[in-house]
């Protein structure tokens, strides 16, 4: 049998949590099954008791957002609702929303979930940090920023950036051009997140002296790299040799962020991820932080999150049949 519940709410909270065209309640009746109303300054729930519950988590933070004078956007109301359905005694307006820096035309860059804050907390305090998750978390955007904010510090020399040059399916001997044609589309992840933070005209500055680095990952070996911050993207794609190569290179007064996606590796089949080995091999060193992201963490368009949470339900039972 359905009950209701009833929580204090000013005309002015409900008008700014409520959305364009109500979508914001019409979500959250949608997702929990429940019914909202507004009359007097309360705001009524009625269903289930465990709805009603999330319900209310729900709206209570999105009201703390509301105090705050801050944007209740699509991403952060679907980022309550996850919290609400894990039980979390979190709220999202607790997220701590130090900027790292803006992008070219003004947008600020600052952590918006808790997992992103864990990792940007981790990328400040360790030397070494693995960033791992799906799609969409900003594991290497958010790698990007602090790095070019390091940098823009001086609190590093230069940035370099890397990834290994796998085939995904196309042979790489195919496409036109010189070597560094051929790697390019292996790299433009990189430059595009460069040119949006930094501005195309500053990075090619930077990169005529030689202070911005972007390279295949072949191009490290040999080398000791001082006073830098190194990110390694897409690390599921090297081999456990590959990934000792680089993490070797490591010199003083530098920073290392290597991020990846464990499900989404190009190796060929039955090779072992350098990224999977180091994190079973070097999970016991201090100075080095782990930062594992989760669907949860999705901060692209809502459906990239359905999608990502698709295919982790779908891994879970294939894993469970073997």
């Amino acid at each position: 049998m359905n009950k209701e519940r009833k929580a204090a709410l000013s005309g002015k909270e409900f008008s700014i949590i409520c959305g364009a065209c109500d979508r914001n309640i019409k979500t959250i009746e949608d997702e929990f099954d429940v019914r909202l109303n507004y009359r007097d300054d309360e705001i009524s729930v009625s269903g289930s008791d465990a709805s009603m519950r999330m319900a209310l988590h729900v709206i209570d933070d999105l009201c703390n957002l509301a105090r705050k004078e801050e944007e209740i956007t699509e991403q952060r109301l679907r980022y309550a609702i996850d919290l609400a359905v894990e039980n979390e005694e979190r709220s999202i307006a607790d997220i701590d929303k130090s900027v790292i820096c803006h992008t070219t035309s003004g947008k600020p860059i600052a952590p918006k979930t808790f997992g992103q804050q864990n990792y940007v907390n981790l990328m400040r305090d360790k030397m070494i940090v693995f960033g791992t998750g799906p799609a969409g978390t900003g594991k290497t955007y958010l790698a990007m920023a602090m790095a070019i904010t390091a940098f823009k510090n001086e609190e590093v020399s230069r940035i370099i950036l890397t990834r290994p040059a796998i085939e995904a399916g196309e042979k790489l001997g195919f496409l036109p051009g010189d070597l560094q044609s051929k790697v390019d589309p292996y790299l433009r992840p990189l430059y595009d997140a460069l040119y949006q933070i930094m501005g195309a005209e500053n990075f090619e500055k930077n990169a005529s002296k030689g202070l911005i680095e972007v390279a295949p990952l072949a191009y490290m070996r040999g080398r000791t790299l001082d006073n830098a911050y190194i990110i390694l993207d897409e690390a599921q794609n090297t081999t456990p040799a590959q990934m000792k190569m680089f993490l070797t290179r490591i010199g003083f007064g530098s920073k290392v962020v290597v991020t990846g996606d464990e499900t989404q590796k190009d190796l060929s089949p039955g090779a072992v991820s350098g990224l999977t080995h180091a994190l079973k091999v070097l999970n016991k060193i201090d100075e080095i932080g782990v930062c594992r992201l989760t669907s949860k963490d999705v901060v692209r368009h809502p459906l990239v999150q359905k999608i990502v949470k698709a295919y982790e339900a779908n891994e879970k039972k294939r894993t469970a049949k073997k």
